[in-house]
């Protein structure tokens, strides 16, 4: 536990020269993470920052990586990789990864990072829209690909028009009064907004972004901390939701836990291909006979179900 009061002494603030000189000079004995990021912490102290700020000119690469990742990195490490390694793809990753990472921070290094770098973002939509100038500068990346440059300009769109928002309101809310109210909330929001409140707001307002026009919206629906195992029951069975959003739902673990989110994208004929034969094996017996007689799927997976349960009944 050395290592871990070390790292807690220095953080702080309340070490001894000794310990301070020891970290410098290699000679602490703590992991080599540990050191960088001390020593990134020491370039803050008038005394150390020089000893501090040459010793981590000798450490390898991968010791800031292992560092960057930790849920609890010094804000320092963020600060100092910033300043000397913002040019590396890999660190501005490993940044971009890390919830912990200042929006500042990324912004700084976000021209650097490779497609999974802005992937990360777009993954927890939340970080993007706390920090509007991280879309520009992501939009500006040499990297992104079409599909990421398309939802990040999504995040710039103003309010979708009453005919935009209509039907979604109206597939969702049965109450008239409240399904007038509720459009002309949406009406006056852009897409940032409605972003939020898919993040933040209740499950009526879930039910209508998920059929959202923008799939940035829809993947914030999805990333909600609110959103519930009987509400995605629902999202996977609905055959007017896209591709993607069905193609979010499968790649959460989380959700795939659901037996029934998995039963119902696999007799969900807008689910993609690839995902639904990943999937296949998972069914119970009951529902892979339904499977192999469900016309509305594609006949390749009606296939792969009747071979695999007559598979099955040969072993049994």
């Amino acid at each position: 536990m050395i290592s871990a009061e070390l790292r807690a002494e220095i953080r702080a603030g309340a070490v001894t020269f000794e310990k301070k000189l020891a970290v410098c000079s290699g000679g602490a004995g703590v992991s080599p993470e540990d050191r960088v990021e001390l020593l990134a912490v020491l370039t803050g102290d008038a005394v150390f920052q020089d000893r501090a700020r040459n010793a981590l000119l000798t450490q390898p690469l991968q010791s800031f990586l292992t560092a960057l990742a930790r849920p609890d990195a010094a804000q320092e490490l963020f600060a100092y990789c910033v300043e000397n390694l913002a040019d590396k793809a890999s660190v501005a990753d490993a940044m971009s990864k890390n919830p912990a990472c200042p929006a500042e921070d990324l912004v700084r290094v976000g021209r650097s990072l490779s497609v999974s770098g802005v992937q990360a973002l777009l993954d927890h939509v939340e970080r993007l829209t706390s920090a509007p100038i991280l879309i520009a500068v992501l939009l500006r990346c040499p990297s992104v690909t079409a599909e990421q440059r398309e939802l990040l300009q999504e995040l710039e769109k103003g309010p979708a028009t009453a005919k935009e928002l209509e039907e979604a309101v109206e597939l969702a809310e049965p109450d008239r009064q409240k399904r007038a109210t509720l459009l002309q909330r949406l009406a006056r929001m852009n897409v940032m907004e409605r972003v939020q409140l898919a993040l933040k707001g209740g499950r009526e307002e879930r039910m209508v972004l998920i059929r959202d026009n923008c799939k940035i919206v829809q993947r914030a629906v999805l990333q909600s901390s609110r959103i519930t195992d009987t509400e995605v029951e629902v999202f996977s069975a609905m055959t007017s939701l896209t591709a993607e959003t069905l193609r979010q739902i499968a790649m959460s673990r989380l959700f795939l836990k659901n037996y029934t989110i998995v039963r119902n994208l696999l007799n969900n004929p807008k689910a993609p291909l690839e995902v639904t034969l990943h999937m296949l094996p998972r069914l119970v017996e009951k529902d892979l006979k339904m499977l192999k007689m469900n016309k509305n799927i594609p006949e390749v997976l009606r296939t792969a179900a009747f071979k695999l349960f007559r598979q099955r009944g040969e072993t049994r």
